[in-house]
């Protein structure tokens, strides 16, 4: 468990940094990639609500850091996403065939939407058809598109344990 909150640290130090530098500059439509996001609910997903709330609020501690942003909105943000998506692993990873699309995409609408009702409570204004349309929709595209890539990647870095069996039952004779 060290090993993987070392991992996780330097993971989420290394893609506050390319968010920033790199991500940030990709534009389509006012929508940016959130290469912190979808790690986030990659690792979550394969860790648990738990870790995922901690390296949640570890990004949004960086990212907040790194941008120069207000100390503390993209944490508390980073950290609900990381614990819904680690309790959405728990139920998806079994029944559903594509869990990490589904968890980014829910991830990057309630980011969004939690983002927009932050902003709104201390004074920010935009309009809702320009959020919807001009804003979360693109990024949801594009993040949709870096979900597999990255949780390929996430799967690599933190392997699950292999998964045993259940036991064949032999037919009575």
């Amino acid at each position: 468990m060290t090993v993987d909150a070392i991992k996780a640290g330097a993971l989420m130090l290394f893609a506050a940094l390319v968010q920033v530098s790199i991500a940030s500059t990709i534009e389509v439509a006012e929508g940016h990639p959130d290469v912190v996001l979808v790690l986030v609910i990659s690792i979550a997903l394969l860790r648990g609500p738990v870790f995922g709330a901690v390296v949640g609020f570890w990004a949004g501690l960086v990212l907040d850091v790194a941008s120069l942003e207000t100390l503390g909105l993209t944490s508390l943000l980073l950290t609900l996403v990381g614990y819904f998506a680690g309790r959405l692993g728990d139920v998806t990873t079994r029944s559903s065939a594509h869990p990490s699309l589904v968890a980014v995409a829910l991830g990057t609408i309630g980011f969004a939407l939690g983002s927009a009702v932050v902003h709104f409570m201390l004074g920010s204004t935009l309009s809702a058809g320009e959020f919807f349309i001009g804003v979360l929709l693109p990024t949801l595209a594009l993040n949709m598109l870096l979900a597999y890539p990255l949780y390929g990647l996430c799967r690599r870095i933190f392997p699950t344990g292999v998964r045993e069996r259940p036991a064949e039952v032999s037919p009575a004779v």
